[in-house]
């Protein structure tokens, strides 16, 4: 991956707590801030599955409601007296 030069500016103390840390861990400050950007991106990627994962479950039964699914434990699947879900009236791939 191509390798792109990013200049910041930090205060000695922080600059000197970096070098620190990379050393502690045998790697170079740019690796380790390289490392935290990551770590910071994955946090707020999972984050934002967690939430999304939440929001699901809160509105359930309005998905259900609005899709005649009948909500399962692991899944949501056709309710028996509903047929298939892409084979009602006014919804995508019906005739």
């Amino acid at each position: 991956m191509a390798k792109t030069q990013l200049n910041v500016r930090v205060d000695e103390a922080t600059a000197e707590a970096a070098r620190e840390r990379a050393l502690q861990r045998g790697v170079s400050v740019n690796r380790y801030i390289e490392e935290l950007v990551l770590k910071d991106a994955g946090e707020v990627g999972q984050t934002f599955v967690e939430a999304a994962a939440d929001f699901m479950k809160q509105y359930e039964r309005v998905f259900a409601d609005e899709f005649g699914l009948d909500p399962g434990p692991d899944r949501l699947r056709p309710a028996p007296d509903q047929g298939s879900a892409h084979h009602r009236e006014g919804q995508p791939g019906t005739t």
